[in-house]
């Protein structure tokens, strides 16, 4: 039985680290409790928006720090500001040089088009505009997300990049945080700073340290062939592959998309590459050949061998390659934490130590919003605030140590100690936003009656929804330039009430 600690508020100050969607989220549950003094977002580009930034890069433009093959070290340190001139499109000018805004890579590429329908993926409180197609590009989720910072925007400090966060026991013996950061503004570059808070939301996001695996031979291979190895985190436009042999590694939401664009212009047909089969539904199609893992990069001997060559699982080998693109994730990466102890992360395959993906347990004043992986990270971000928010306002309690450490325990009996950890597939990931709301829901009013802000929570429509979104998705494409007429899902052919009359028909014939 899980038993409970008394409900403390010992929380006045708070920093949160990012602001994309999870870091936004977090402030206005935050801000809701109507009992924080201080709650300072921290940001190191110029705008909102996170992971959902564009910027367009060639690959030619790449240098040996921001492109490691192979690339297995989580610990890669923090990310390095590229440097351009304000209002420019390209031409990013390198970390050493100081002209306008600086930048850090993201992994969106020029034609990114959501996998989630909007339906799903909005924020419970945001309507998404009429304009918007039924799976948003990028610009479009980048336009929602500063719609919905609007109220909230006065609380982030721009161009400010978080170097350390350091505990230490403060006044009375309690915990806190010190945040040191520096500015990465043009006119202010390198200016240090440092502050004290009570607590810390770690909304940085996943995806900035690229995980290339360290097969047979791909280091020599790699040297031999500069620019032919590239991580989908620098992938940008599918024209430069044009008339090119290519191989797609991996086959998650990033390589399928990635996988379709290229194969329109590459030679055909495109190899992709994977260990298993794609939990996102893909037509066959004569353009793209489902290959196995690569397990060696073959360098050329004497006589007739074949240049730029791989070899598969199946003993298959393909030479002439001009391109491969690793679509194989990323690791967890906290470079600003590297002090904790017990520590964060060791391979960077999950994040230790935390309690329902949430909480660092030694100290939870210590918070980090959507981690798990194959989620709908938008209400997950929600729900996950509106619990972080009840607990350091002193509404709600956790389990003691001990039992939040035999979740992490159980947590990993059941998924595994690697990346299955945080692997939250439907319809798991749909369970744990309303055992979220409910447990922020049952938390007592604060003082003068405050309840905070209600996260979402998932009925039967969504659960529907969650369940078809891949063959929603693959509807979706098939209609080529016409999808972006599309607005709502039941224009292409997924009605819900449609199918519960027609599920509730079926249930009376059967009596």
């Amino acid at each position: 039985m899980v038993s409970f600690r008394e409900p403390r508020r010992n929380v006045s100050s708070i920093a949160i680290i990012g602001a994309g969607p999870s870091g936004l989220a977090a402030a206005k549950y935050l801000l809701a409790e109507q009992c924080f003094t201080n709650v300072t977002i921290l940001e190191q580009r110029a705008t909102v928006g996170g992971t959902w930034n564009y910027v367009p890069i060639s690959p030619s433009e790449l240098t040996s720090k921001e492109l490691v093959v192979p690339q297995t070290d989580p610990h890669a340190g923090h990310d390095v500001p590229l440097w351009r001139s304000s209002g420019a499109e390209s031409g990013l000018l390198g970390e050493q040089e100081q002209s306008g805004d600086a930048v850090f890579l993201s992994p969106l590429y020029e034609r990114l088009e959501t996998n989630i329908p909007r339906n799903l993926m909005g924020f419970s409180d945001l309507d998404w505009s009429d304009e918007c197609q039924l799976f948003p590009t990028h610009e479009e989720v980048m336009a929602y997300i500063e719609r919905y910072a609007k109220d909230v925007r006065h609380l982030i400090r721009f161009r400010t990049q978080v170097l350390d966060v350091r505990l230490v026991e403060g006044q009375g013996g309690k915990d806190q945080w010190v945040v040191r950061t520096k500015s990465v503004a043009a006119d202010d570059r390198g200016n240090d700073g440092e502050q004290m808070y009570d607590a810390v939301v770690v909304a940085s996001g996943h995806f900035n340290v690229p995980y290339i695996p360290n097969l047979k031979g791909i280091k020599a291979w790699n040297e031999r062939y500069p620019g032919v190895i590239l991580h989908s985190k620098f992938y940008r436009r599918f024209e430069e592959y044009k008339g090119k042999k290519v191989v797609v590694v991996g086959n998650s939401a990033s390589g399928i998309d990635i996988g379709a664009q290229i194969s329109t212009v590459c030679a055909r047909p495109l190899l992709q590459s994977a260990r298993s089969e794609s939990f996102l539904l893909r037509d066959a199609s004569s353009s793209v050949r489902d290959m196995p893992e690569i397990i060696e990069f073959i360098l050329p001997a004497a006589g007739n061998s074949p240049i730029r060559a791989v070899r598969f699982a199946d003993g298959t080998i393909e030479g002439n390659i001009n391109a491969i693109v690793f679509c194989t994730g990323y690791f967890y990466s906290y470079p600003f934490l590297q002090s904790l102890d017990p520590p964060l992360v060791s391979d960077g395959t999950r994040t230790e130590n935390l309690y329902q993906h949430l909480f660092y347990r030694p100290h939870p004043t210590l918070a980090f919003p959507t981690l798990p992986q194959k989620i709908i990270p938008f209400p997950i971000a929600e729900a996950q605030s509106a619990v972080v928010a009840r607990v350091w306002s002193g509404r709600l309690s956790l389990p003691s140590e001990s039992d939040m450490r035999d979740w992490e325990r159980t947590t990993l009996s059941e998924n595994g100690p690697g990346r299955g950890f945080h692997l939250l597939k439907f319809p798991k990931d749909a369970d744990y936003i309303d055992e979220l709301h409910d447990w922020a829901m049952s938390a007592e009013p604060g003082e003068g009656g405050v309840k905070g802000k209600e996260p979402p929570y998932w009925g039967e429509k969504e659960y529907w929804m969650r369940e078809r979104f891949p063959a929603i998705k693959r509807a979706f494409q098939g209609l080529g330039e016409g999808r972006r007429g599309v607005r709502r899902v039941e224009e292409i052919g997924f009605d819900f009430e449609a199918w519960k009359r027609e599920r509730e028909e079926e249930g009376k014939r059967l009596l």
